[in-house]
């Protein structure tokens, strides 16, 4: 019997490889997907207002930036295989605890605890994905977005699914935990280490490797290149993830819709931004990537107000769904602009995007706090905010190429 080429066998296994770490990113937003189109529930089940809704979206990501640099840094000095698998139980624990939860107080302790697993579970994932082909590493992110979409699509309309058959969200909670279980005895098998570069994330951990991946931390945090791609990520948070967690309830409260018309409008908005991902990934290997979001940040400033100030539910999801399209690959090409300018560095390059998320966890807080004292509609123009940061903000000419080492 003829047996595979040696060559053969690595490529398989390295393709096996990155579906794992492509399954994790999709049962991460998978989850996020369910969670986003399920505030309308929870908040009338558990009695929550605007300001407690703020502080659930905002406490637990300001701890988890506290907390995800030093699991970052590990995992450039450390096994990272280690701390993936360790991040995937304390993620399915958490999602337990939510669908247990009866009060604010359990529910917010279950996000405190599922924000860093995340982070250990999926980012360390992400950044290994991106050591595999430094030179591709948009085309790689741009795969990585399009599983993540795939999940957020996938939630709102097994939630609707869900919901029509007569469960709650506390039952598709705990079967997102029984999912995560699987998902990470899947990935057990996998010698992460293994892909590696040498020298990273291997070995014994001891205080000296940590101390210099903490000096290289603060050395990059000293970088205005590293700032540049910081900044705007978290800005171009604002009309991503910061929008989706306030669109479920924006359509309730402002717009008059039922909660089912509400998961319709999460539907549409990560359903059409899955046909935008799918798009960019052959777009990019003709345009370049910042020029693609400088065009897209131009026509999302003009059509954002539109959606604020259409008068029909018909009219909004039909501007919503350009929106969802424009604006895809906009983390995709801005996570890969910070981690070509930390060359080598992927760990830390995560840690230093958790430094700046210091200050970006407080904007959901922040804009709980004004839905509440002014208005939803209110807070939502501000959101605003960041296409015009991206117009400003983004590289141009030669600077603007992404370089790979």
């Amino acid at each position: 019997m003829h047996k595979p080429k040696p060559t053969a066998r690595v490529t398989r296994h390295a393709a096996r490889f990155v579906l794992i770490l492509l399954l994790i990113e999709f049962l991460d937003e998978f989850v996020f997907g369910v969670r986003e189109a399920a505030w309308p529930l929870i908040r009338a089940d558990l009695g929550l207002t605007y300001a407690q809704i703020g502080l659930l979206l905002g406490i637990p990501n300001v701890i988890s930036n506290v907390i995800e640099p030093f699991l970052a840094i590990l995992g450039d000095v450390w096994k990272r295989r280690v701390l993936v698998l360790g991040g995937g139980a304390v993620f399915a624990l958490a999602l337990l605890l939510a669908a247990l939860s009866r009060d604010f107080g359990l529910l917010l302790l279950s996000f405190v605890l599922l924000y860093p697993a995340s982070g250990a579970f999926v980012s360390l994932s992400q950044a290994t994905l991106m050591d595999l082909q430094p030179s591709r590493r948009e085309h790689n992110m741009a795969r990585w977005t399009l599983a993540g979409s795939i999940g957020v699509v996938g939630g709102p309309l097994i939630l609707g699914a869900a919901v029509s058959l007569g469960f709650d969200w506390r039952g598709l909670f705990a079967a997102l935990a029984m999912l995560t279980v699987v998902t990470v005895l899947i990935a057990w098998r996998i010698p992460f280490d293994d892909h590696a570069p040498r020298g990273q994330g291997q070995g014994a951990l001891n205080a000296a490797l940590f101390g210099q991946g903490l000096r290289q931390a603060l050395h990059a945090l000293r970088r205005g290149e590293v700032w540049r791609w910081l900044l705007l990520l978290e800005a171009s948070d604002l009309v991503l993830d910061v929008f989706l967690g306030f669109l479920a309830l924006y359509m309730v409260d402002v717009t008059g819709a039922s909660e089912g018309q509400a998961a319709v409008a999460v539907a549409v908005w990560t359903g059409v931004g899955l046909l935008g991902d799918l798009l960019l990934i052959p777009l990019l290997e003709r345009v370049q990537g910042t020029r693609y979001l400088r065009v897209s940040a131009l026509l999302v400033l003009v059509l954002f107000p539109a959606f604020l100030l259409a008068p029909g539910i018909d009219g909004k999801l039909l501007l919503l769904g350009a929106l969802g399209f424009l604006n895809a690959g906009w983390y995709a090409i801005l996570q890969a602009g910070l981690y070509s300018a930390m060359p080598g560095q992927s760990g830390t390059a995560l840690a230093v995007k958790n430094v700046s998320g210091l200050f970006a966890g407080l904007i959901p807080l922040a804009l709980g706090l004004i839905a509440q004292r002014f208005g939803l509609q209110v807070a939502m123009w501000l959101m605003l905010l960041g296409p015009i940061a991206l117009l400003v903000g983004l590289p141009r000419g030669e600077s603007s190429r992404l370089q790979s080492p």
